[in-house]
């Protein structure tokens, strides 16, 4: 390697490793000083003395000793007002934290050197700080994030005319289309990038280049191409004396030798990969490690060596989502999710179904569960980072104390699928778990290999079977049912049935009014379990009783949550009631204005359950977000009888309730008073109600994941409802209203939610027989 090519090593480091066999090129600040600055970098010898030593020790791979230099060198540098320095050292550390895997740290530090090259007007450093953002937010797994910040990274390099930035930022875009399954795009974004590096002698680059490369021929299934390009990294690597490198090309050799059943040769390459990112303390790369090594294992038939290094992968992995906040945790487990799929089929293998159902416990609403625990602490945030996912015991005593059938799904992918970020091989098995009330635990599996249409599709024509017109329209309630008419059959309805319920039907309640809570797993959370047919055509409502959960370890929490709630409750609170708000307009993001239609429909509904409830609805301009932001602190009962809309408004989280804007208000979203009750102002509040009822469109959907569904009910639970009422589509008027009718006269007879609900759904079934119009509706949490 040429002198040339040592300094452009030091200033840009050779590591950003943020794919399971992809590197995006990660910045680090130049170590060397470049030329124009060495006038401000002159009045503080020893700050550069340690900046430059961070990045000697960062190339050998000691990101702990880098992490000191580095933080002494920032010190020195804000002693001697040299914000120059600062914003060096600042960039510098925030690549050292990425490797570590400590995120939030990391996005701190790049923010705050970000911030300092605008304010020192250099352009051409702020865009490498924008790129290192960036690669921070792909391994996070927010793509759109990362996306935007490389975009302008590319438009900051080209307009400055730095090539070298233009390559880094060509790699991390390749990793982007990458991990959203665009491999040709991939390719080309590596290709080009690969000549550029050549062209301009930029090796570290270059070896970048190609071990991305080579991750797009291996997905692709081209092991041969892709293990001559890790070769070719490795060999670079060795050049560059770059630990980092070669964990990752030795990460892809072995994962392709085991693709290709060379099992022996496979394990060689991991575990020298594993010993160099231990050496390096780098908890990413350590975690891929042993995840690839664990899937090795596995497929060599090696099962509890398999189970022990999966195990350990995972166990790095949790310990990454550590401080971050609750939409970069879901997004970073979205891209670890196969690990927990993988050891599920291990120990299954293994004929341990129940160590295996505390893994799939372990492996869904983690962030979910995190900020429940934290809520229900008064916002202690270590006691929420040391929550344990529940052991085999803890799983039966909340059956238990539901007294309730517990059924847990999950979805296991083809461990064969060879991809990146958070994409998911096919669907080839459902396990379900089913928890009696005695505490008696059985496991079932689903074979799904042999589907004629895969399962997501199925589950899409099951819904289309409900709604008919499409599941975004608001339909209009069909003619009342007649004792003549024979009841129709939907072919998907019935599958879906075969598949989640038949195979479980000996293990489930012979009463109908005995309670079974449903735990989906990922686009099981579209199904409207109370519209599933048997073969005799028998709706799934008229045998059992329904509750869904997002995990049984959050019914733990919604218990706790209802129990706190009756301790603290002595005085008697007024229920609150609203229907028909005056509607508020919004922008949609291309400027676009939206003005929501008037629902008297829904304001006749507010009128007939308030009259029940014995207290005044807020209808039109009285319904003010203001006015019902102040009432759902205190309010016994909520019930939100408006539109429910899926936008996420530019907060990440999907969901906002429609009320009336107060006076003036603009439609600034930052407003509390625009009227719109979105989902990330809800998780704000401190929801004192017991049951919330949205009766709108399609408030119980929102973005699926491995967190579950994060949208108003998610919100609304962390704020402290432990009941929630939500819908899976667009409902008609007339129906919704009676059936909302029907639910509360049944719950004022008896305080199971979940009979009441089911109760409501068959009075509605007799009059309007389409389950358009009564299976949309489904209770999330306590039922009682």
């Amino acid at each position: 390697m040429n002198d040339k090519d040592r300094q452009k090593a030091k200033r840009w480091g050779l590591w950003g490793l943020t794919l399971l066999w992809a590197i995006p090129i990660a910045i680090a600040v130049p170590g060397a000083i470049p030329q124009g600055s060495a006038k401000r970098h002159a009045q503080s010898p020893e700050p550069d003395r340690l900046l430059q030593q961070g990045f000697v020790q960062s190339q050998q791979g000691q990101w702990d000793a880098a992490v000191a230099s580095w933080q002494s060198a920032l010190q020195g540098y804000r002693n001697a007002r040299n914000q120059d320095g600062e914003a060096r050292a600042l960039g510098s550390l925030a690549n050292a934290f990425q490797a570590l895997g400590r995120y939030a740290d990391a996005i701190a530090s790049a923010n705050a050197a970000r911030q300092l090259w605008q304010q020192l007007q250099n352009r051409t450093e702020e865009g490498k700080v924008i790129g290192n953002l960036g690669n921070i937010y792909i391994e996070l797994g927010n793509y759109k994030k990362a996306k935007e910040l490389h975009e302008q990274s590319l438009a900051i390099a080209r307009e400055s005319n730095n090539a070298e930035g233009e390559v880094r930022t060509l790699i991390s875009l390749g990793a982007i289309a990458g991990s959203e399954g665009d491999y040709e795009a991939a390719k080309r974004n590596y290709q080009q990038a690969l000549t550029k590096a050549t062209a301009i002698g930029y090796t570290s680059a270059r070896a970048t280049a190609l071990n991305n490369l080579g991750s797009a021929y291996h997905a692709l299934g081209q092991y041969q191409e892709a293990i001559a390009r890790y070769q070719q990294t490795l060999e670079l690597a060795e050049t560059l004396n770059s630990p980092r490198f070669q964990s990752a090309a030795l990460a892809g050799l072995g994962l392709a030798h085991a693709n290709l059943q060379d099992y022996d040769r496979a394990l060689q390459y991991q575990e020298r990969g594993w010993k160099l990112a231990e050496q390096m303390n780098s908890k990413p790369l350590a975690s891929i490690a042993a995840a690839n090594w664990g899937f090795t294992l596995w497929k060599a038939r090696r099962l509890p060596e398999a189970e022990n290094k999966l195990r350990e992968a995972i166990a790095i992995r949790e310990s990454l989502r550590l401080e971050l906040n609750d939409l970069d945790r879901v997004s970073l487990f979205d891209t670890q999710a196969r690990d927990y799929s993988l050891l599920q089929q291990v120990l299954i293998a293994q004929n341990k179904p129940e160590a295996a159902l505390e893994v799939s416990e372990r492996g869904r609403a983690r962030a979910f569960v995190e900020l429940l625990a934290q809520r229900l602490s008064d916002s202690n945030i270590a006691a929420a980072a040391n929550v344990e996912p529940p052991s085999l015991p803890k799983v039966q005593e909340i059956a238990r104390q539901q007294q309730a059938t517990l059924v847990e799904y999950s979805i296991i992918s083809d461990e064969q699928f060879v991809g990146q970020g958070k994409l998911k091989g096919k669907p080839i098995a459902l396990y379900i778990w089913v928890v009696q009330p005695t505490g008696k635990v059985t496991f079932r599996s689903v074979d799904l290999k042999n589907l004629e249409l895969p399962l997501e599709e199925i589950i899409k024509r099951s819904r289309r079977a409900v709604v008919g017109r499409g599941i975004n329209q608001t339909p209009v309630g069909d003619k009342q049912s007649t004792p003549e008419r024979r009841r129709p059959t939907s072919q998907f309805l019935g599958l879906m049935y075969q598949l989640l319920i038949a195979p479980i039907e000996d293990l489930l309640p012979t009463d109908p009014e005995a309670r079974i809570i449903a735990i989906p797993h990922q686009t099981l959370f579209l199904v409207p379990f109370a519209a599933l047919q048997d073969k005799t055509g028998t709706y799934a409502i008229e045998k059992h009783t329904f509750a869904i959960a997002p995990s049984i370890q959050v019914l733990d929490f919604t218990h706790q949550q209802k129990e706190r709630l009756l301790a603290q409750t002595s005085e008697t609170r007024e229920d609150l009631v609203v229907g028909n708000p005056t509607m508020p307009s919004f922008k949609e993001p291309d400027g676009t204005l939206i003005e929501l239609s008037p629902l008297p429909g829904a304001e006749t509904e507010a009128q007939q359950i308030a009259q029940q409830l014995k207290t005044e609805p807020l209808i039109g301009n009285s319904a003010t977000e203001i006015a019902v932001r102040e009432r759902l602190g205190s309010a016994h009962l909520v019930h939100l009888a408006t539109h429910g809309l899926l936008d996420d408004f530019g907060t990440g989280i999907p969901g906002a309730i429609a009320l009336a804007p107060s006076g003036d208000a603009s439609t600034s979203l930052s407003l509390a008073g625009d009227g719109l009750l979105t989902a990330e102002e809800l998780l704000g509040l401190k929801i004192r109600a017991e049951l919330v009822v949205l009766s709108a469109c399609d408030t119980g959907r929102g973005e699926i994941t491995g967190d579950g569904v994060i949208g108003l009910s998610r919100s609304l639970i962390v704020a402290g409802a432990p009941s929630i009422l939500v819908s899976l589509w667009a409902v008609p008027d007339a129906p919704t209203a009676e059936l909302m009718v029907e639910f509360y006269r049944q719950l004022a007879l008896n305080p199971d939610k979940a009979k009441a609900l089911r109760l409501a759904m068959l009075a509605t079934l007799k009059k309007y027989d389409k389950p358009v119009n009564w299976a949309a509706f489904t209770l999330v949490g306590e039922a009682e």
